[in-house]
């Protein structure tokens, strides 16, 4: 009798291991905040990304404007430093707004700002051009690893857009890690060609890869979320009825 009280005392101590390992729908539920500023999410997330666009490409027209930008270096380190400038801004106006910090734009921004300093300070493009490289394979092994620990950690971030079952939120977490580290490797590719192939043309080569991070990667990254839409409304839940006391 004794042997069986230990069997089960220790099959339901692995059962609680266990679910304490994987992901709850309970856990992914969004928060009030996240629920009433989706649009002002949206723009928090690309809006960085539009001035360093900005900044790029009207770079010699600001420095004309404002001569002391000129310390900073070529149209790339000015619109870098727009760029970080932004993306701190974003930051604080998120922790106001929304009241906490959305987790992958806050681990964008402490890559944004370390390699966009270091970046500017030693006057090398190498660093700039290879942030987004680390933020997606960074992003990408986290997802993937998250997923070997039981953890789908894709929905405590899009959990205020998509309500979906643990399945749902397991299958969705490993294609967006996938397509992250394409990312990553994507963009290694472009800006080491483009510095292979117009150098010493410094502006050309640079030119291209803004174009690329800016109006290429954002159409893949719609195009590869609109073709998850099958699985997402395959996996939605609706969510529970909020009772009125």
């Amino acid at each position: 009798m004794n042997d069986k009280t230990k069997f089960d005392d220790s099959a339901k101590s692995d059962d609680s291991e266990s679910a304490a390992m994987t992901t709850s729908d309970s856990d992914l539920t969004p928060s009030a905040a996240d629920k009433h500023h989706p649009l002002l999410k949206l723009v928090l997330e690309l809006g960085p990304l539009l001035v360093f666009f900005f900044g790029n490409l009207r770079g010699d027209w600001l420095v004309q404007h404002f001569p002391a930008l000129s310390a900073l270096g070529g149209p790339l380190f000015v619109a870098t430093a727009l760029f970080m400038a932004a993306t701190v801004t974003s930051l604080v106006v998120s922790k106001i707004m929304l009241g906490h910090l959305p987790l992958m734009p806050f681990v964008s921004g402490i890559v944004v700002v370390t390699f966009g300093a270091l970046g500017i300070y030693l006057q090398n493009e190498t660093f700039i051009k290879m942030k987004p490289t680390i933020i997606n394979a960074l992003f990408g092994v986290v997802l993937l690893g998250g997923l070997a620990f039981g953890r789908s950690l894709l929905g405590y971030v899009f959990n205020a857009a998509f309500q979906l079952d643990s399945e749902g939120w397991r299958k969705l977490t490993l294609r967006w890690g996938i397509f992250f580290l394409f990312l990553a490797v994507l963009n290694e590719v472009v800006w080491r060609g483009s510095n292979w192939y117009y150098l010493p043309d410094v502006k050309a080569a640079d030119n291209l890869w803004v174009l690329f991070k800016v109006w290429g990667t954002m159409p893949i990254t719609i195009i590869f979320t609109l073709s998850q839409m099958p699985l997402i409304m395959k996996h939605t839940v609706n969510p529970p009825a909020e009772t009125e006391e």
